[in-house]
């Protein structure tokens, strides 16, 4: 997909790699960039300054995506790329025990990083179906494909994430509907900062902008997998290549990183 005249939506979009994204499509000559985040005065902000649209949006709820759909389609037409791209990151309260987030975290890492995703695919699938086109951009982490030491609920949730847009590409394929994750390890955000320990900074934290430049070239090539961390693909190897090796070695960096705390 080229980015040029294109009518994209951003969740998250308000700071982070959302942010980023919005200010790269802006400066790729998007039709329009519709920011969407609860937090709608820094929307508001980053939308201002690149042309676009802010909408007030907690995408944990189906009525708010629906809004978000609705408003952008009545500014400026069909929505051509969606990138679902709002996540959270609860961490696991007793390092030494992976059931131990409550039933809350858990409701809301399904809400945030699951359904999320699920009620964008509600609010546009039939209009794209009709058309015969439209791109999903699904912002996942590679924890949806490798896993997240100190995480159940991160963890759980974006492999669940990794399913849907699986079924998302393989069952919409034929409708011309084309399907991205973007799983980045470390990046310099608000939710890396407070997010729950682990390797994810083992191979260089990227800054957000390098994220976006990344997306952008994988759109461009229309692949599935957006890894802004190549070395990812190699860690995706080894797990399917012998999976209880791979287990051991995970168990073996979680004693290094939680002894060296």
């Amino acid at each position: 997909m080229k980015i040029k005249d294109k009518v994209i939506v951003v969740t998250g979009g308000a700071n982070g790699i959302g942010e980023a994204m919005a200010r790269r499509f802006h400066a790729e000559g998007a039709k329009a960039v519709v920011v969407a985040d609860r937090d709608f005065a820094r929307a508001q902000m980053v939308a201002s300054e690149i042309g676009g649209l802010a909408v007030a949006c907690d995408v944990s709820i189906e009525s708010d995506i629906q809004n978000l759909v609705k408003q952008t389609r009545d500014a400026y037409g069909e929505i051509d790329l969606f990138c679902s791209n709002a996540g959270i990151a609860d961490g696991d309260p007793d390092k030494n025990n992976a059931a131990s987030a409550s039933n809350a975290a858990w409701e809301r890492s399904w809400g945030v990083n699951v359904m999320a995703h699920i009620y964008a695919a509600r609010a546009v699938l039939p209009e794209w179906i009709a058309r015969g086109e439209g791109y999903f951009l699904n912002t996942v982490s590679a924890a949806g494909l490798l896993s997240q030491i100190g995480s159940a609920p991160y963890s759980v949730t974006k492999h669940a994430a990794i399913g849907w847009a699986e079924n998302l590409a393989l069952n919409h394929k034929d409708h011309g509907i084309k399907v991205s994750v973007l799983c980045p390890q470390g990046v310099d955000t608000n939710l890396l900062r407070a997010g729950p320990e682990g390797p994810q900074n083992l191979d260089g934290v990227l800054s957000p902008q390098e994220v976006a430049e990344s997306v952008v070239q994988t759109l461009d090539e229309e692949k599935f997998l957006v890894l802004p961390h190549p070395v990812v693909l190699n860690y995706m190897r080894n797990k399917t290549n012998d999976y209880d090796r791979w287990i051991g070695g995970m168990a073996k960096l979680r004693r290094a990183i939680f002894a060296a705390r």
